[in-house]
């Protein structure tokens, strides 16, 4: 089945406080180890209500550790998480928190509609069975039987089973796995529907273009710990510096890779990519030692390059402030 909270106890509903501020999920001090492997080393992290996170990361960067200690699915070797002022299994329980995660599984014997109605009954307020449906984008599939889904269809049912708990705070890990790009567009435009009512959603995702265009804010974790937190342009800023592409006839990276400013570099045929700390020493020692190079193209770092930089094991040690 999936899984997901499920609650018994009456939702609070979207626009009520359960705790100071305006706070959906307040992290303090958060640490959870393996055996010898620190997988969330002491975060910090507050997310306001209506906010629309992407926590962004590594493999083993410590993304699903966190997400499970906020679901209360993992219990935290110290500190401590608060979803709308309660602890995770008392926010579970008020029908606040619903999630969609990627080893969720959906009953082999059952129509798309009997999963969501069995979800829609374990909560105090769900959202209609059709709505929920109709919002994942899944209501022409309700008769079908999970074994005929195919792997994009079966992840808009999960968020169908997600959204019909009708939560305050909704977790999804790789939402769009599996969909191709018609589908990928229409689920975002639905998250859009659902944060416009004042939800919160947190997302982790190997998309980053998503993250770039439907985040308010960007979380990026690198080896348990945070080391960037901020809008999409604040996270780009961070990583300051250009994208210098050239084509440069009987060029060689190694010799590009000597020129001023210079950080990094790939090479294809002709074609060159060059991460640069700045543009200008860069080009003007390029168009000195190739004066036949041409197709200058400079460009700031965008989502990709600066999540790159700044979660690669060269980066500077991250910091939680």
């Amino acid at each position: 089945m999936e899984k997901t909270a499920t609650a018994t106890h009456e939702s609070a509903g979207p626009g009520t406080e359960n705790g100071p501020g305006d706070a959906a999920i307040h992290i303090s001090g958060l640490t959870k180890r393996y055996n010898e492997r620190v997988a969330v080393d002491g975060v910090d992290l507050t997310i306001h209500r209506g906010e629309v996170v992407a926590l962004l990361g590594p493999n083993g960067a410590g993304k699903s550790t966190t997400v499970d200690m906020i679901l209360g699915l993992t219990r935290p070797d110290s500190g401590t998480v608060t979803v709308f002022g309660r602890t995770p299994t008392e926010a579970i329980r008020a029908s606040q928190v619903c999630a969609m995660l990627q080893e969720g599984t959906l009953l082999e014997d059952a129509s798309v509609y009997d999963i969501v109605a069995m979800v829609a009954a374990l909560h105090a307020h769900p959202m209609p069975v059709a709505e929920a449906l109709r919002r994942a984008g899944v209501a022409d599939l309700a008769k079908q039987r999970s074994t005929r889904l195919s792997g994009g269809q079966k992840q808009r049912v999960r968020f169908a089973v997600a959204l019909v708990g009708n939560p305050d705070l909704l977790i999804l890990d790789e939402p769009t796995a599996a969909m191709d790009v018609a589908t990928r567009r229409e689920f975002w435009e639905s998250m859009r529907h659902f944060t416009d009512e004042g939800r919160t959603v947190v997302f982790a995702t190997h998309y980053l273009e998503e993250a770039e265009e439907f985040a308010d804010r960007v979380v990026l974790m690198r080896h348990g710990k945070i080391v960037r937190d901020g809008t999409v342009s604040q996270i780009k800023s961070a990583a300051s510096g250009r994208i210098l592409r050239v084509v440069v006839p009987g060029g060689d990276l190694g010799q590009l890779l000597k020129l001023p400013g210079v950080l990094d570099g790939t090479q294809r045929g002709d074609r060159f990519e060059l991460k640069c700390s700045a543009s200008d020493a860069p080009v003007q020692a390029l168009l000195a030692m190739y004066p036949r190079a041409h197709d200058i193209e400079i460009k700031s770092m965008g989502l990709e390059e600066a999540f790159l930089l700044l979660t690669s094991d060269d980066a500077k040690p991250p910091t939680n402030s």
